[in-house]
């Protein structure tokens, strides 16, 4: 029979074990445009259970398999197998019962990423208790707001100095009981305090758990007002990693005879490591925990556990693709790297046309050239990340199509995901087998996006959250957001749901657009989105992503709103820098001197005329200052997961702009 016209039916490809099953997106269109589309579900819905069975289920079903690697003091890695860490749950588990802990309460965690943070979260699901992470950088008075605005009555953290700042402010804590420092044996002192607590107390509280229980309030990193508590349920973590680890197939089973594995640097305070760090345990891969963002440490950590796929930020695949470069050029091969960089970037291109069946791949010459550079290039990229890294998940902000093409040509698969902390980390992920260069690909597998008349990208799924701490929207989130009143044209075969306008949506405050596939591309905050005196709105992201390309630069902040004319502040990389003057042999500048040298404000002016390439002159960028400075997490500048704090930056840099507005 034939199918209506306009209407393309569901196509789900089934691959072998070792792939994963790729479903075609449903679209609605809307006078031309694709305004929604919906991704169906891979994996079932959780109807019952919850987080805190993970390790007990693993213990199960295969006790000898490792799930974790720990770090000993010499610097090497201890495996711990599924029944050794969930005796280790039970054993933590009983020790808060004993501290007498009850079902709901919240015990806050406050440290940097190691292997006692993943154990006591799973030990206080275990417990029936709600988490709350704070990152260890947080100030006195962040740990205060979140603590009393929770009601934690409990806290762990890392080392003396939280320990202190925490304790300092225990008059103002009102019901705020405990405080145990694991760098001076807290997992041990609870298990011992445990002891007498019998193990059917455990079960009894994990039975007492189901899909719709909270499980974590995460904070958010407060970019564009006060931090907000999220309330996040269990049900909210297993829907988004389920379908996760089914999706994302290559990353989270063993597609070759290396046994999957991944190392976490990034924050577990953070949703995007808490998820990665929870799918882990669900798919049973070897997830081993690093504290260190610093260069010379991860590197290190990285070639001793040799993960097979990653979680990253861009700054880091920025970061590293720089150094390489960097490198290059001390030796004098600079040019030879430049044209492995604009090989691999056609490779990449290519391979993700033949994927779309849109060309032919690689050809026999970009074959022969890519493999010529491989020894060159390309493995020591890859040797920078550990060595037999396949894969990476790239999230928290825009990688852009250059670093993407580069390095799929370079090895390394990219899949580049959006989300927000409401949405418990990604609401779009790009699908393997289909890449989209430039994209944040489909929507996850079980949700949904939609673009608002205003441009706003609006998410559902399982996955969203339930509401904000302490507000109105505790209960429920009353989000409706219909779409316009034109007849849309159905593609796929769409649910009628689809169409409900009574569902619910969450305003991400991103701004999108959706492709003819179906892929979604970021362009912006809505709060950011600058309108110059002269009324031309203007997005800072896309300028302010590509002068961070450059490796002189390492942050950057665009500014404009209510002014004749953008411009912009840029702060230096360090390392670039250090490669710079040795290069320039100015190795005896110091930084504020820097700031006004005529070769390299030459080299930040190239890279601003290129970033302005990719606008209109009323968007471009006038004018910019270097700043002798570096945008910081401790002066409030920064978030933890390293992005820019707008209000804060121009509070604090309020003269140099003025300065680059004056006649």
């Amino acid at each position: 029979m034939d199918r209506p016209r306009g209407e393309e039916r569901l196509v789900s490809v089934q691959r072998s074990p070792a792939q994963p099953v790729l479903v075609e997106p449903r679209k609605i269109v809307v006078d031309g445009a694709v305004r929604e589309v919906s991704v169906p579900p891979l994996a079932p819905p959780a109807v019952s259970g919850s987080l805190a069975d993970i390790p007990f289920d693993n213990a199960t079903q295969a006790p000898a398999e490792v799930v974790l690697s720990r770090k000993q003091p010499d610097g090497t890695w201890r495996d711990v197998t599924a029944a050794e860490f969930a005796a280790e749950v039970l054993a933590t588990a009983k020790g808060l019962i004993a501290h007498g802990l009850r079902p709901g309460d919240r015990l806050a965690i406050m440290a940097p990423t190691t292997y006692e943070w993943t154990l006591l979260d799973f030990a206080a699901w275990a417990a029936g208790l709600i988490t709350v992470p704070l990152y260890p950088t947080s100030s006195a008075e962040q740990t205060r707001w979140i603590i009393r605005d929770t009601g934690a009555v409990g806290c762990a953290v890392e080392g003396v100095d939280e320990a202190l700042l925490i304790d300092a402010e225990l008059d103002r804590l009102p019901g705020f009981a405990h405080l145990w420092q694991f760098d001076a044996g807290a997992i041990d002192e609870l298990a011992q305090a445990g002891r007498d607590i019998p193990d059917g107390e455990v079960e009894a509280r994990r039975a007492s758990l189901s899909p719709d229980s909270v499980a974590t309030l995460i904070y958010t990193s407060g970019t564009t007002g006060a931090p907000k508590g999220c309330v996040l349920t269990h049900g909210n973590f297993l829907a988004e990693v389920d379908n996760a680890v089914e999706l994302l197939h290559p990353c989270f089973r063993s597609v070759t005879d290396e046994p999957a594995s991944t190392l976490l640097y990034l924050p577990l305070s953070h949703v995007f490591g808490r998820m990665v760090a929870i799918a882990c345990l669900r798919a049973r891969v070897r997830l081993g925990h690093t504290p260190s963002l610093k260069t010379e440490p991860l590197l290190a950590d990285l070639a001793a556990f040799q993960p097979t796929f990653l979680l990253v930020v861009p700054y880091v695949l920025e970061k590293v693709y720089n150094t390489a470069r960097a490198t290059a050029e001390r030796i004098g091969r600079a040019a030879s790297f430049d044209r492995a960089a604009r090989i691999a970037g056609r490779w990449g291109e290519a391979h993700e046309a033949e994927e779309h069946g849109t060309g032919s791949g690689p050809g026999v010459g970009l074959r022969a050239a890519r493999a010529l550079y491989d020894p060159l290039v390309y493995r020591r990229i890859r040797a920078a990340l550990g060595g037999k890294v396949k894969y990476a998940i790239s999230g928290g902000s825009p990688l852009g199509h250059r670093l993407a093409a580069f390095y799929a040509g370079a090895g390394i698969e990219i899949f580049e995901g959006y989300g927000l902390t409401e949405s418990t980390a990604a609401a779009t992920v790009t699908p393997p087998m289909k890449p989209r260069l430039g994209t944040v690909g489909w929507p996850l597998p079980g949700s949904a996006v939609r673009i608002a008349d205003d441009g706003e990208v609006l998410v559902r799924g399982a996955q969203l959250f339930s509401g904000y701490w302490n507000s109105k929207l505790r209960a429920a989130v009353p989000f409706t957001v219909g779409l316009p009143p034109s007849s849309p044209t159905l593609e796929g075969d769409v649910d009628a749901a689809l169409l409900d306008s009574r569902r619910q949506w969450f305003p991400t405050g991103d701004l999108g657009a959706l492709d003819a596939e179906g892929y979604l591309t970021i362009t912006g905050r809505k709060k950011e989105i600058i309108i110059t005196a002269s009324g031309k709105n203007v997005a800072p992201a896309p300028l302010e992503d590509r002068l961070r390309a450059h490796s002189l630069v390492g942050q950057c902040i665009v500014i404009g709103d209510n002014r004749p004319y953008i411009i912009a502040l840029v702060t230096l990389d360090p390392d670039g820098l250090k490669h710079w003057q040795i290069i320039h042999r100015k190795e005896q500048l110091s930084r504020e001197e820097l700031a006004f040298d005529a070769t390299l404000c030459a080299e930040i002016q190239q890279a601003v005329a290129e970033a302005n390439e990719s606008v209109s002159r009323a968007e471009s960028i006038r004018r910019f200052s270097i700043l002798p400075v570096d945008f910081t997490e401790e002066r409030g500048q920064l978030t933890p997961s390293m992005k820019i704090r707008r209000e804060a930056i121009t509070r604090d840099f309020a003269k140099e702009i003025e300065a680059l507005y004056a006649p």
